[in-house]
């Protein structure tokens, strides 16, 4: 254990951290990803980066969200949440995305932001971004390692960095042991099965730890 926090755990180095900037981007219809989205937030500002918490743009009609009790709420307790634009990613050292599964791939309304990107891409702006993603489904096999390599695919066409939490803490055993990025089962009630807390947390401090490497290396 001592090895684990000597390599990634609280530093001093990491407590004067200040200059990092990190966007936290999710999308959530049952409250989920935004309660890892806000987890997320929570360590990296314990890791001394700034942080945005930002949504991607719901495209679903109204009509459709009324009918559904949990993503009307979810739509009512984000609503003040910024929505994310090309601006907040060029502004960003790091990008921790947060999305649920769907059918092994990332929503649609993550897709269509990721898709509208390309004046930043054509303008080398997402270049040596460190990126990091987490996502849920509502079963440990439902999709949730497909969805965060179908991320990252992107990712790669980006330029970006890809900072996983492999398994460098024991916490990411103790939520399940994706080493691709923090995954979490959700029951027909709409909680989280496993405890992820402290591997969000891990996850983020580790992505603002390699964007710190990442930038002071270009300066």
């Amino acid at each position: 254990m001592g090895s684990w926090s000597k390599l990634f755990g609280k530093s001093k180095e990491m407590e004067e951290m200040s200059n990092v900037k990190l966007a936290v981007v999710f999308y959530s219809m049952g409250g989920t990803n935004y309660q890892l989205a806000k987890w997320a937030e929570e360590g990296a500002k314990a890791a001394g980066a700034e942080v945005k918490v930002l949504k991607v743009e719901e495209l679903a009609p109204a009509s459709v969200i009324e009918g559904n009790e949990a993503w009307k709420a979810t739509v009512d307790a984000t609503k003040d949440v910024p929505v994310v634009t090309s601006e907040d990613l060029e502004w960003a050292d790091a990008i921790i995305f947060s999305v649920p599964t769907r059918f092994g791939n990332m929503p649609s309304q993550m897709k269509q932001f990721l898709d509208t990107q390309g004046g930043l891409w054509a303008s080398g702006k997402t270049v040596n971004k460190v990126v990091s993603a987490m996502t849920s489904a509502q079963n440990p096999h439902g999709g949730q390692e497909a969805t965060l390599l179908s991320l990252y695919t992107s990712m790669m066409h980006w330029g970006a960095i890809i900072a996983t939490p492999g398994y460098t803490d024991p916490v990411t055993f103790g939520a399940g042991g994706n080493p691709y990025g923090t995954s979490v089962t959700v029951g027909q009630d709409g909680k989280m099965i496993e405890d992820v807390e402290a591997a969000v947390k891990h996850q983020a401090k580790r992505t603002v730890t390699v964007a710190e490497w990442v930038k002071k290396g270009n300066q």
